[in-house]
């Protein structure tokens, strides 16, 4: 079975899989001669939509992966290179994915600095972010990629100083780094401008922001430890990471990148025999801070509770209440170009997570729900994942969702809903 695994891989990665003796024998060399650390995977993953869609392809995904990690110390700290390379069936491309390159370095005894390509992530929500406003990649998270790839890489300079009574985090990118959103390339959406669903035959194009100086992000988060509890403040200062914003112009719409600020704040802490988690953030709409453009995103207040428990031996569940309160709604009902037809005041979500461990923990069992009661649509993440070594993973999910209005965030994606599954083999 095994060799039969790794002929699967070779052939959509159209890489050969060496032996585990021979691999071993190369790491090692290649760390004697050259200090150089290498891991990673090859895997094949496949996907199939569950029902027709007129506007996309029957899979969501079909490709083979090599992810390549590689470390090595240098005179001024550690420079770290991961990058993947993808055969992707689905839009017949093969391409190169760079994930990190960065330097880490120690300028001062009480500071880190990591300069370059690296993933950035804080606050306290489970797959519900508030005061992380770094990007995403949703359609990899749709399309049943592993949730690694949720997270997109920033270019950015970040720099950690540790103080006696508090660190702080300082992160600067020169050039905006955006989201990747939903807009029609592999996964239909609720398009407003016609009323309708649409995909391939509807791909919307935003004004990039890549003006040195003019579209740079800046954020910070100041956090301590006090009495057994994680406390932290945020700040953010730099764009929407969807676009959330129109030029206007509707014989050729472009979506835009608006100007957003952010502030915030968070505790974590042990509760009744679990951990419960506490986040808010006040989001800045800073070109519509009257609410009086339909075509800009109104202000608006987050609110994130949580908390995870085990539930029993091997199994642990987590909940959690998400609400987004839009400021200035009558100004933005009032400035609705046709009545009726804008977002509701108020959005909330409810999440479950959750995880049974089996067979020797080689096998993990989990569900992933978001309910939106306000919207009354819903999402679903069955998935299992079993490994059968130390280097063979076989992994199946799917990715559900449900909805009764088209217009919905979740209910707008009903015809993308999919199963997928994948093979992974790690060295």
């Amino acid at each position: 079975m095994k060799k039969t695994i790794l002929s699967i891989i070779a052939a959509m990665t159209m890489l050969p899989c060496p032996s585990q003796a021979d691999l071993a024998k190369f790491k090692d060399q290649l760390y004697d001669k050259h200090g150089l650390e290498i891991s990673g995977f090859m895997e094949v993953r496949s996907g199939w939509r569950c029902q027709s869609d007129s506007f996309q392809r029957d899979d969501t995904i079909n490709e083979g992966r090599i992810q390549l990690e590689i470390g090595r110390e240098i005179a001024s700290g550690q420079l770290n290179i991961k990058t993947d390379l993808v055969n992707d069936l689905v839009v017949h491309q093969t391409r190169g994915e760079l994930r990190d390159l960065n330097l880490l370095t120690s300028p001062l005894e009480i500071m880190d600095l990591k300069i370059g390509r690296q993933i950035l992530t804080w606050g306290t929500g489970d797959l519900l972010f508030i005061n992380d406003l770094f990007p995403k990649d949703w359609q990899s998270f749709f399309i049943g990629r592993d949730d690694q790839y949720l997270k997109a890489p920033s270019d950015a300079i970040k720099a950690s100083l540790f103080f006696e009574s508090f660190d702080l985090d300082l992160v600067y990118v020169p050039v905006f780094n955006s989201s990747n959103y939903i807009k029609g390339e592999r996964i239909s959406y609720w398009n407003s401008l016609q009323n309708r669903t649409a995909g391939n035959d509807f791909i919307f194009h935003d004004q990039e922001r890549n003006s040195l100086g003019d579209d740079s992000e800046f954020a910070m988060r100041l956090s301590r430890n006090l009495a057994g509890l994680e406390l932290a403040l945020y700040a953010y200062s730099g764009f929407w990471k969807t676009p959330e914003g129109m030029n206007g112009d509707l014989i050729n719409p472009r979506l835009i990148y608006p100007r957003l600020s952010v502030y915030g704040a968070s505790i974590r802490g042990p509760l009744a025999g679990g951990i419960a988690h506490l986040e808010g953030g006040y989001y800045d709409s800073r070109q519509d801070r009257g609410g009086d453009n339909p075509l800009i995103r109104n202000s608006e207040s987050r609110v994130l509770a949580g908390f995870e428990r085990e539930l029993g031996q091997n199994l642990t569940g987590a909940i959690q209440f998400y609400l987004e309160w839009m400021a200035d709604y009558n100004t933005y009902e009032q400035a609705l170009p046709v009545p009726d037809t804008g977002k509701d005041e108020l959005r909330s979500v409810i999440t479950l997570r959750l995880t049974r461990l089996m067979l020797n923990q080689n096998l993990r069992l989990s569900l992933f729900a978001y309910y939106s009661p306000s919207d009354q649509d819903s999402y679903l993440r069955p998935r299992a994942r079993y490994q059968l070594n130390d280097q063979l993973t076989i992994e199946a999910g799917a990715n559900i969702f449900l909805g009764a209005d088209d217009h919905t965030f979740f209910g707008q994606f009903r015809d993308n809903t999919n199963i997928y599954s994948g093979l992974r083999w790690n060295f």
